[in-house]
């Protein structure tokens, strides 16, 4: 069996299938402590839990943590799909997040979906919620695959 680096890689595989992979193996999704929760055509819902490491004071959610989920969660709605490049490679172009309310003690959920898909860039529209579901962000992503 290969290891997950190779999986990956492994050219054969469906996009959510390296997502599935890929997520819980990269090491800043590990330490910032992001979860994949659903992955379908097009969407993805990851989930931040709430750790004091993530706080930028008191209870309040760093804004750079919340960034990273809404990047991590575009990515995987830009891989969930069947039409893939060859090479397993991609980068987000463009990232912009607004920031609706603060985020306080509270488990977050990140809700990705693709607004529109070119060439090789996917557009996808993020919005992130707290567990009693209020908005605290909503993001635009650009990515690039291949």
């Amino acid at each position: 069996m290969p290891d997950r680096a190779e999986a990956v890689t492994e050219s054969d595989l469906k996009g959510a299938e390296a997502m599935r992979e890929f997520v819980p193996a990269s090491p800043l999704v590990r330490h910032l402590g992001i979860e994949l929760v659903d992955l379908e055509l097009d969407r993805a819902r990851l989930r931040l839990a709430f750790s004091q490491a993530i706080a930028t004071m008191g209870d309040v959610v760093h804004g750079g943590a919340i960034s990273a989920l809404v990047d991590t969660a575009a990515m995987a709605a830009a891989w969930a799909t069947d039409d893939i490049p060859a090479e397993l490679r991609g980068t987000t172009v463009g990232l912009t997040v607004d920031f609706l309310a603060a985020a306080r003690g509270s488990d977050l959920d990140a809700t990705a979906r693709v607004v529109r898909r070119g060439g090789s860039l996917c557009f996808c529209d993020v919005e992130v919620a707290g567990s009693d579901g209020r908005l605290v962000a909503k993001a635009l992503v650009t990515y690039k695959l291949g």
